[in-house]
């Protein structure tokens, strides 16, 4: 569920003020909100001298909640959203998209999993400059400065059959205009870009010609693992509002969404996808990228899909390339 922070510009109701009296209350989020006694907060706004405006609030945040419950649909229904909506977008590489079923799936969040220099920065950039290539708008959240526009030149010149250098130049330029990059270093801030993204996708004005079609975040781990920890749940429920927004935006807006996870080492000794067992029902599909020891060449093997069996393990070879 939404912090309360990330409400602020789209209800005028839910100002710092409203926001001070919550917090007052240990209400930071959505969430908190709901877990709390609606009409016990209701008697503590009453003795407050802001009351009126607070019980406003109150009834605002109430009709958000109710705005938001997804209709209820039958098996039919969502079988032909599917067939008719959610599309198959290619990730530039045949062998991923063969591992895939065709791609990265519209309406469903895939996550890459693996150590640093394993290959998912490179699935990330090859996916977007091969959905911009097609017309496609992109957004691409970089939370780590990884995001480099080298590396996709270096992606659509090898991917391109030009007769001349001038139109591999322009192609290059389309591909780089489509792909909307925004540098985010805090949880709050990515927040804050999904919805204001929410609200431009609602609008139609994030590009009046070009379709959003794909939402990157590289990576999810590193905005997330800062602040969780500790005695307080708040760091839990931003990571729950974060994924609850993610997937809230690739199945209403047919966006496919695809986040990197690094990994940690368990009690066995075993490295696993880190987040936690909260954050593990939050992705429809998990690869796992692991590199060979003294080697650019790493395997992917898929860890969870809903429609495939992923009791064996499949794995082929990627080649990690890295800026020179």
């Amino acid at each position: 569920m939404a912090p309360l922070k990330s409400l602020e510009k789209e209800y005028p109701l839910i100002d710092s003020n409203f926001q001070s009296f919550c917090a007052s209350h240990a209400i930071f989020s959505v969430q908190d909100f709901l877990l709390h006694d609606i009409d016990a907060l209701i008697a503590l706004a009453d003795n407050h001298c802001a009351s009126q405006t607070l019980k406003q609030g109150i009834d605002q945040l109430l009709s958000i909640i109710d705005a938001r419950h997804p209709p209820l649909l039958n098996g039919l229904q969502l079988l032909e959203d599917v067939q008719r909506n959610k599309h198959v977008l290619s990730t530039g590489c045949e062998g991923i998209d063969a591992l895939l079923g065709g791609g990265l799936r519209e309406g469903q969040l895939t996550e890459l999993v693996g150590s640093s220099a394993s290959g998912k920065t490179q699935a990330c950039l090859l996916s977007a400059s091969t959905v911009a290539k097609h017309k496609s708008s992109v957004i691409y959240l970089d939370t780590g400065n990884s995001f480099s526009p080298h590396r996709i030149a270096r992606f659509v010149g090898q991917s391109s059959g030009y007769d001349s250098e001038n139109q591999a130049d322009h192609m290059l330029k389309k591909v780089l205009d489509r792909i909307i990059c925004h540098s985010v270093f805090h949880i709050y801030q990515m927040l804050d870009v999904l919805h204001q993204l929410k609200i431009n996708l609602r609008s139609e004005i994030v590009k009046s010609n070009q379709h959003v079609r794909l939402l990157i975040v590289d990576s999810i781990s590193s905005l997330i693992t800062p602040i969780l920890g500790g005695s307080s749940p708040q760091g839990h429920a931003l990571m729950i509002s974060a994924g609850y927004l993610l997937k809230k935006l690739a199945h209403e807006h047919n966006i496919a969404v695809l986040v990197t996870n690094h990994v940690v080492r368990g009690e066995d000794g075993i490295s696993k996808p880190a987040l936690g067992e909260s954050w593990k029902s939050v992705p429809h599909v998990r690869l796992l990228f692991s590199q060979d020891c003294g080697s650019n060449v790493c395997n992917i093997s898929m860890l969870k899909h809903p429609s495939m069996v992923c009791h064996s393990i499949r794995k082929f070879l990627y080649s990690v390339v890295c800026d020179s």
